[in-house]
C-alpha cells in the first residue's frame, strides 16, 4: 500500500521504476467529465493490451477497488482490468502499474480524484495523452 501526503508521489517502489520514464499531469475532471481508468486504459492503445497490472488503492471507494488489488496482487491481464472499472468507476489515491517482461512501462497514478500522473517508457504513450487532454503539463 502506499499513501498520498499533499505534494508527495508514491511509495519507493514506484520510484524506482519510474527511473528513465517522463510523465505528464493533467486534470481528472474536464468539466462534468471525470477521466476515468477505464477510459485510460482504452487510451494506452495497443501499448497496453499486453501487460500486466497492480493496482494499489489508498482509499477503497467501491468494492470493485478490493478484488482488483487482490487480483492484481499477482499481475492481471489489461482486459480483466478493464472489465473491473466499467462501468463508471471514480477512485481515489490509487496507483495503476503495467509491466512487461518484468518492467515496468507505464504507471497511471489518480492523486486525490483531481489529476492524474501518468509515466511511460514510450514518448508516443504521453503524446496521445496530450492530444486528448486539455491542460496537460510534463512531470
Amino acid at each position: 500500500m502506499f499513501l498520498l501526503n499533499e505534494g508527495e508521489r508514491l511509495s519507493r517502489d514506484t520510484a524506482e521504476a519510474e527511473a528513465g520514464m517522463k510523465g505528464i499531469t493533467f486534470p481528472a475532471w474536464h468539466g462534468k467529465h471525470y477521466v476515468t481508468l477505464a477510459e485510460l486504459l482504452v487510451r494506452l492503445g495497443s501499448f497496453g493490451l499486453d501487460l500486466k497490472w497492480r493496482v494499489e488503492f489508498d482509499e477503497f471507494v467501491d468494492p470493485r477497488c478490493v478484488e482488483m488489488e487482490r487480483r492484481s496482487a499477482a499481475g492481471m491481464d489489461t482486459l480483466t482490468l478493464l472489465s473491473l472499472t466499467t462501468p463508471f468507476l471514480q477512485l481515489i489515491n490509487a496507483e495503476a502499474r503495467g509491466s512487461a517482461e518484468g518492467r515496468v512501462m507505464v504507471v497511471l497514478t489518480e492523486v486525490d480524484s483531481s489529476f492524474w500522473d501518468i509515466r511511460a517508457v514510450d514518448e508516443r504513450v504521453l503524446s496521445e495523452l496530450r492530444r486528448h487532454y486539455p491542460g496537460t503539463t510534463d512531470l
